[in-house]
């Protein structure tokens, strides 16, 4: 389960970040989202059967390698990773070769500074999620993973969708992508936490964690929400009432010239009064 949840992290971020790279999203037959549906579809089939129908022998082999061929066939890691690598190293878009995160908006507004991006950039931040995630949950005394696995993945799988966010967003506003993030501090807490020989509960230090990058994954998603709608001017999840008191105030039939039934009334009633 580990290895399912890091490789379909690690994927979903590598398709974005060769299009970070070359300013093109490429879709394959076979990719990334049929990855995860196939993780999907195996955690559902032990959720509804248990864990021990994988041990199911039927002629010739067991229900538990059929699973591992069908994650390995639909991810296709090697496939993807074999589209993927000459696109991050040889396919840049920006200047020589760069990202296309090239050219940095100055004020005043005619004057840009550009600069080029490094194609290898956006490697930090997934080592920073994958590296952790394997160190932690193999140095833990009290085996963290393996008591906790499922609140271990949400936590290092929300952290992950803050970074891989973080990078579609850099790729449609072309600005460089930072190293540092705030839901990096949550991996960061729990290996410290480790380095000192546990002052904190592991598992009690988890849930914390777990909390705070849940509602920091939260928090970035409505900013990201609130800046695109107050750029567009549109209204989100936001209804403004409309009421006809008087005559100053008219209805938006009334100002296109469309008269309704209510809408006459109330216009019959104001002249009256």
């Amino acid at each position: 389960m580990f290895f399912q949840c890091m490789m379909a992290v690690s994927l979903f971020y590598c398709a974005h970040w060769q299009t970070y790279v070359s300013g093109t999203l490429r879709f394959g037959y076979v990719d990334v989202t049929e990855a995860q549906f196939g993780v999907i579809i195996i955690h559902l089939i032990t959720v509804i059967f248990g864990p021990g129908v994988w041990s199911v022998k039927i002629p010739g082999t067991e229900l538990a390698f059929i699973a591992i061929y069908i994650t390995l066939g639909v991810a296709q890691v090697i496939l993807k990773l074999w589209h993927c690598i000459p696109v991050i190293l040889w396919g840049g878009a920006g200047r020589n070769g760069s990202t296309i995160a090239t050219c940095l908006q100055l004020t005043p507004p005619q004057k840009t500074h550009c600069t080029g991006t490094s194609v290898l950039s956006p490697v930090v931040p997934l080592a920073f999620i994958v590296a952790p995630a394997i160190l932690i949950a193999w140095k833990s005394p009290d085996g963290l993973y393996l008591q906790n696995p499922t609140i271990y993945l949400l936590t290092f799988g929300c952290v992950s969708a803050r970074i891989t966010n973080r990078l579609v967003v850099a790729h449609m506003t072309k600005s460089e992508m930072a190293y540092s993030d705030a839901s990096l501090l949550g991996p960061g807490a729990l290996f410290l936490n480790q380095y000192f020989n546990c002052p904190i509960p592991e598992k009690f230090l988890l849930y914390v964690v777990c909390v705070y990058v849940i509602y920091d994954l939260i928090k970035y998603c409505r900013e990201v929400c609130l800046e695109i709608c107050s750029h567009l001017n549109i209204m989100l999840f936001t209804i403004v009432p409309k009421y006809v008191s008087g005559a100053k105030s008219l209805s938006s039939a009334e100002k296109n010239g469309s008269s309704s039934k209510y809408l006459t009334r109330s216009k019959s009633k104001v002249k009256t009064n």
